[in-house]
């Protein structure tokens, strides 16, 4: 009786055990809700997102997605995006071939590794620990929270709506959403740092790797490559990170921990058999050079081409050349601009197209000038230096030249605002943009767009 007593207990004991243990090993601890103001909604970021995609893999030489390690990250990426709320963003991940230890994310999803932090990474949980740092950017929606407030910052309410325009691609790129030299996804603050490096840890914890993790691979690095690193320069160290992902994680139920897995040995070795590049490879390869160098934005004059695209837009038609960008939709003011012409809020080469509400029914002459005094709040020394009528496609209008500051340090800036009015008595309007010493050059380039442009 006893005996059997003391079995029923034991194994009273062995069940309560088995099922502390299993609790352990699939305890998770909730992400916090991201807080704070942002202009952009979430569908906005993710086509922000996908945009700027499309510009990484047009200037860095992305992994084919076909390719074994591009697809073990993209399967360990996957097993992070399952731990976190659902629905959650549209993570996709992605391999770029650079040495470079470094990673980042766009507004919306967009995950992209460099080799060398494949390469670098000791085991899964340290590279699983970059991914889900990134992640957290997307979740907490740092890019275009960081954009929102610098335009509040640096824009007037009221003029904020007239400056941008309606579409948010096109503000995007005026506000540094351009993936590009500069750019906001490739800059956070210590405190966004600090916000990436909690949410991580908690995403981390709950796919079962150990938070410390993190913080082993950001200590490893700085004794490689020292604070001078690429990744700091991006990622800025927030201070002791490993204390603060102790304090972060002191209260999460302690359970065991992946480390490494099979499938990691495999995809570091093809990784370390694969070829990286250096920025400046990368720089100087066919991707073409970043904006926003020792010479500004746009340092050098930028190719134009015989062949064109054309754009149809629900408010017009107009041709550009192929190998030049469009930003914005077919709702939205649209920014159409050659590699390196834009960056942060500034176009150094191209063409902006935007309507206004300022009635032209009365007198064109009047509307116009109205436009161009609003032109000039956003740009004080802009100054009107011709005046002449034009005709494009059958539809009368108003050319006027116009020079100002140019966002390329030292130079001055030729814009020429080519104005049209529409049936129903507003404006639309291009501004063909270059430094004065590179318009004439690009004006024939310019004159076969204005020829392209047609009404709807």
């Amino acid at each position: 009786m006893k005996a059997s007593f003391a079995r029923r207990s034991s194994a009273a004991v062995m069940a309560v055990l088995l099922f502390a243990s299993q609790l352990q090993a699939v305890a998770v601890v909730s992400l916090p809700q991201p807080t704070g103001w942002n202009m952009f909604s979430p569908e906005q970021d993710i086509e922000v997102g996908k945009q700027n995609a499309s510009e990484v893999r047009k200037q860095m030489p992305v992994l084919p997605d076909s390719n074994p390690v591009s697809q073990y990250v993209r399967q360990l990426g996957q097993k992070l995006q399952s731990t976190m709320p659902q629905p959650t963003w549209p993570y996709e991940f992605h391999v770029i071939q650079q040495k470079d230890v470094n990673a980042f994310a766009l507004p919306g999803g967009p995950v992209f590794v460099n080799l060398g932090t494949i390469q670098a990474a000791q085991n899964e949980a340290q590279l699983a620990g970059v991914m889900a740092h990134e992640m957290s950017h997307v979740y907490e929606r740092h890019s275009t929270k960081q954009a929102s407030k610098q335009a509040m910052a640096e824009v007037p309410l009221g003029v904020l709506g007239a400056l941008l325009g309606g579409g948010m691609v096109g503000t995007a790129a005026r506000l540094g959403l351009q993936f590009g030299a500069g750019s906001i996804f490739l800059k956070y603050s210590r405190d966004m740092e600090s916000q990436a490096d909690a949410v991580g840890a908690r995403i981390m914890y709950n796919a079962g790797y150990d938070p410390l993790q993190l913080a082993v691979f950001f200590q490893n690095l700085e004794k490689e490559a020292g604070s001078g690193s690429q990744f700091f320069s991006d990622h800025p160290n927030p201070g002791n990170r490993e204390q603060a992902i102790k304090k972060e994680i002191a209260e999460f139920p302690p359970k065991p921990f992946i480390e490494n897995s099979p499938a990691f040995t495999t995809a570091h070795q093809q990784a370390m058999n694969l070829k990286a590049y250096t920025a400046q490879q990368i720089q100087q390869h066919a991707y073409g050079a970043q904006a926003g160098g020792s010479e500004g934005v746009g340092g050098a004059t930028p190719p134009t081409d015989s062949a064109f695209d054309t754009l149809s837009h629900n408010a017009f038609d107009i041709s550009y050349p192929q190998s030049w960008h469009v930003y914005g939709d077919q709702n939205s003011a649209v920014t159409i601009a050659p590699e390196g012409g834009v960056s942060q809020k500034a176009v150094a080469y191209g063409v902006i197209i935007n309507g206004t509400d300022t009635q032209s029914a009365g007198n064109l002459n009047d509307a116009v000038q109205q436009l161009i005094a609003s032109l000039q709040q956003s740009n004080p020394g802009l100054k009107a230096i011709s005046n002449s009528d034009i005709t494009v496609n059958g539809v009368r209008g108003k050319s006027v030249d116009l020079t100002g500051n140019s966002p390329i340090q030292g130079q001055r800036e030729h814009d020429w605002l080519v104005a049209l009015p529409r049936h129903d008595g507003s404006l639309l309007y291009a501004v063909f943009i270059a430094p004065d010493k590179d318009f004439m050059q690009l004006r024939p380039t310019y004159e076969r767009m204005l020829k392209s442009w047609k009404l709807k």
